[in-house]
C-alpha cells in the first residue's frame, strides 16, 4: 500500500475549512465566511503544492481549482487568476482537457480585469494545446487569432503577427484559403511599416499567393501578386514572385512536368517547409485532375 502523501492530510483539512465556510459566520452571528475561504484557499494551494512535489499533477490541479474558488468566494479576484493559472500548469503534466478548461477560466478573470496582454498569453497556451494535444486544428486558429487581437490591443504587435501567422498556416491546412491569406496579407501589411520588418514580407506574399493557385483561382492570385509588386517595387524581382509566377503559368496551362521543374528548381536554392510541401502538393493534385481553371 503507497504511502499516505502529506498532501492527502492538507487537502482534508482544506476541505473541512472550506465546509465550515460555507456554513456562514461565528454561533453568535459574528465575523466573515470570506477570511475562512482565504484560509481554505492558503491550505489548498499547499497541497496542490505538496501533490507537484508527489508528481500527483492531476491532484494538483484539482486543488489549485478549488484555491481558485476560494479566492473568488473570498473577493480576490486576481488570486483566482492566477490560481486557474497554476491548475493549468498541472494539468498540461498529461491532462491536456482539463488545462485548456483553466485555462479558459484564466482569460476570463484576466478579461474582466482588462489585462489583456495577460490573456492573450493564456489564450496562445490554448491554443497551443489544441495544435499539439487535442489535434484540433480549428479550435487552435480560433484561440491564435483571437490572442493576436488582444496582443495587437496591446501594441505588441511583433507577438499578434506570430500568432496571426500561425492562423494562416492553420487556415490554409483546413482549405481555408480566404481566411489564410487575410491573416498573411495583415502580416505583411504591418511589416512593410518597419524596416527590420520589411525583408520578411515576400515570404507572407509567397503564402497567400500559394493559397490563391490552391483555390483554384489564379485570376484572383494574378491580381494579388501584381497589387503586392506596387505596395513593394522590390517585391515582383524577388526569387518569391517570380517562383510563384512560374507556378501560375504552368496551372494554367496544365503542365505538370513544368509545374514540378518550377518546384524542383526553387527547392534546390530555398529548402521548402513542412507547409509549402504540402500545399504544393495540393495544387499539383488540381492540374491531375484536370478541372478547368478560372
Amino acid at each position: 500500500m503507497a504511502p499516505k502523501s502529506v498532501g492527502d492530510d492538507l487537502l482534508n483539512k482544506a476541505n473541512k475549512k472550506f465546509e465550515s465556510a460555507l456554513g456562514g459566520g461565528s454561533w453568535f452571528g459574528f465575523g466573515s465566511s470570506s477570511g475562512k475561504f482565504e484560509e481554505a484557499g492558503d491550505i489548498f494551494q499547499q497541497a496542490a503544492n505538496q501533490y507537484k512535489i508527489d508528481k500527483n499533477f492531476k491532484s494538483a490541479g484539482d486543488c489549485f481549482s478549488k484555491e481558485a474558488e476560494c479566492r473568488e468566494r473570498s473577493g480576490e479576484n486576481n488570486d483566482a487568476a492566477n490560481a486557474w493559472w497554476n491548475a493549468a500548469k498541472a494539468y498540461k503534466q498529461g491532462f491536456p482537457d482539463l488545462a485548456i478548461q483553466a485555462l479558459q477560466q484564466t482569460v476570463t478573470y484576466l478579461t474582466k480585469a482588462g489585462r489583456f496582454r495577460q490573456a492573450a498569453d493564456r489564450e496562445k497556451e490554448i491554443g497551443q494545446i489544441h495544435l499539439q494535444e487535442g489535434h484540433d486544428i480549428s479550435k487552435a486558429c480560433q484561440s491564435f487569432e483571437r490572442a493576436a487581437e488582444w496582443y495587437a490591443q496591446e501594441d505588441a504587435h511583433a507577438t499578434a503577427n506570430g500568432c496571426y501567422k500561425d492562423a494562416a498556416d492553420l487556415h490554409a491546412e483546413l482549405d481555408e484559403f480566404q481566411a489564410a491569406i487575410a491573416n498573411y496579407e495583415r502580416v505583411a501589411n504591418y511589416s512593410l511599416t518597419s524596416a527590420l520588418t520589411k525583408y520578411s514580407v515576400k515570404e507572407y506574399w509567397l503564402r497567400a499567393g500559394l493559397c490563391a493557385i490552391a483555390m483554384r483561382d489564379t485570376v484572383t492570385a494574378r491580381r494579388n501578386m501584381a497589387r503586392y509588386g506596387t505596395q513593394d517595387v522590390t517585391f515582383s524581382s524577388t526569387r518569391e514572385a517570380k517562383f510563384v509566377n512560374s507556378l501560375l503559368d504552368a496551372v494554367e496551362s496544365g503542365d505538370v512536368e513544368a509545374y514540378t521543374a518550377c518546384v524542383v528548381e526553387f527547392d534546390s536554392v530555398v529548402k521548402l517547409d513542412n507547409w509549402k510541401t504540402a500545399i504544393l502538393l495540393k495544387i499539383k493534385r488540381t492540374i491531375d485532375e484536370e478541372e478547368p481553371l478560372t
